[in-house]
């Protein structure tokens, strides 16, 4: 187990250090009012406790990503490990606290917004486009997978459509309501529920002496796909991951200070990244080898093996615990993607929000599209979903990358992970069967010359943008701090 208590072991240093270095770089302002009091109006804008934040930013982020994408991600060997703790300490933790930071500087704004302020105007439209497809793909994808998961549990005793209708009635409520009312309420016990959860599966692995295997570059996958870029957009949640773009201005609008920004953004995917190194170490070794792992995620899918590793490690009741926590994980990404896609729209035509018909009508008609995708098959949206996530992790990255570079601070931190996505993301659909389905060496070498060609219009808007003196920030009345 020593590669995998390594793992562990270096995520929490990385939070501890290149966090702190993150922070430092960045440049907290204390007395800074943040929107939750400079712009509060009881819908979306309100403070709440640090504690309270990061657990709800923890279930924003989480998903099924760093459950099931650790679990499809197993089938590499050990390789995976390595991308979960350097893509979580160097880029998805990176990713998550500037985007968060950022949005406390701007009103708590969203990516579309803050793609279109750093990157250009032109870059608003394509970013909204992106993040509403992005979002209804995630809340369609977290309605059918619980709705799976519970189908399972219940032994069939509930038909699905009438699982899928309720947690629908769910979203609806948590979409349309105020923040604190059910949001704020509710995630603290789900939270609970879904700590307790992982750690029970790791203390299981350790009190049982699972055999872990250790640190190979060997790709084990059963079916021979590349490592790279798959790994990529197998393992994203617990790595790196745009959804957290979209998720984190929900937060950066009820954060009290901004010192508690290291706790909320960057530590709560270092959380999200052990979750992640347990459901992996769990897959690669109670799942009788890549074999049996494969025929059980061809027959079953991901929520099979959870049931098989819970029941495993933690017996009936136990186990049957454990899922929950998993169920939980998709329900309360499902229905903060839903609010972030009302919020973005809202944001993109300057709606008022607090009236509840302003809500109603922008709402409704994402969960009608979201009911047509719900026909469509898993695989194949799971596969859009991948790629357009990783690619809104490049723009968020990107846009961090500009917030320093204007600040003249080191944006080395961001525009490194960024670029090396932005290789990945052209690269694998030049590649995939949903894109281009190239020959993967021309694929690569389009990857290349793409993300150079990026990255040198990057350094021109970068240098327009600091000669023209961009404010980094909307200013505040500082009468309005708590």
């Amino acid at each position: 187990m020593y590669t995998f208590l390594l793992g562990i072991i270096l995520l929490i240093i990385g939070y501890f250090t290149y966090g702190k270095l993150i922070e430092r770089i960045f440049g907290v302002k204390a007395a800074r009012p943040t929107p939750a009091y400079a712009n509060r109006d009881d819908i979306d804008y309100l403070p709440m406790s640090t504690p309270k934040n990061s657990l709800i930013q923890l279930l924003n982020i989480a998903g099924t990503g760093p459950v099931f994408g650790p679990i499809m991600g197993a089938l590499y060997g050990p390789v995976a490990f390595i991308w979960i703790v350097v893509g979580c300490i160097f880029a998805g933790a990176v990713h998550d606290y500037l985007t968060g930071m950022i949005s406390i500087r701007n009103k708590g704004a969203h990516l579309p917004q803050l793609a279109s302020k750093f990157l250009g105007k032109s870059m608003r439209h394509i970013v909204n486009a992106f993040a509403i497809l992005l979002l209804l793909l995630v809340g369609t994808v977290f309605v059918s997978t619980p709705a799976s998961l519970l189908h399972v549990l219940m032994d069939g005793r509930i038909a699905l459509g009438i699982i899928i209708g309720v947690i629908f009635l769910y979203y609806i409520l948590a979409t349309l309501l105020p923040v604190d009312k059910i949001i704020g309420r509710l995630y603290p016990y789900f939270g609970a529920i879904l700590i307790i959860s992982s750690l029970g599966v790791g203390i299981g692995m350790l009190v049982t002496g699972a055999p872990i295997p250790e640190l190979s570059l060997t790709n084990f996958h059963p079916d021979n796909l590349p490592i790279f870029p798959l790994i990529f957009f197998t393992i994203t949640c617990g790595a790196l991951s745009g959804f957290h773009a979209t998720q984190t201005p929900i937060i950066s609008r009820t954060t009290q200070h901004e010192t508690q920004g290291r706790k909320i953004f960057y530590g709560m995917m270092i959380a999200e990244g052990i979750i992640a190194m347990i459901w992996a170490a769990a897959a690669m070794s109670l799942v009788n080898g890549y074999g049996g792992l494969n025929e059980m995620l061809a027959v079953g899918g991901p929520g099979a093996v959870v049931t098989e590793v819970s029941t495993l490690l933690l017996g009936a009741i136990g186990g049957t615990i454990a899922v929950l926590g998993v169920v939980v994980l998709p329900i309360t990404s499902g229905d903060t993607a839903f609010r972030s896609a009302r919020m973005i729209i809202a944001e993109y035509f300057n709606i008022a929000q607090k009236k509840l018909l302003s809500r109603l009508w922008i709402a409704l008609p994402l969960f009608a599209i979201s009911v047509v995708l719900t026909q469509i098959d898993f695989n194949i949206l799971w596969r859009y979903f991948s790629w357009a996530n990783q690619a809104t992790a490049v723009i968020a990255l990107f846009v961090g990358a500009m917030y320093l570079y204007i600040a003249r601070k080191n944006y080395w931190v961001s525009l490194i992970p960024g670029t090396f996505m932005l290789v990945m993301v052209i690269t694998y659909i030049l590649n995939a069967q949903i894109g281009l389905n190239l020959p993967m060496p021309i694929s690569w070498v389009g990857g290349v010359i793409g993300a150079v060609v990026l990255v040198v219009l990057f350094f021109i808007q970068a240098k327009k943008n600091r000669a023209n003196n961009l404010p980094l920030e909307v200013e505040v009345d500082y009468k309005h701090s708590a």
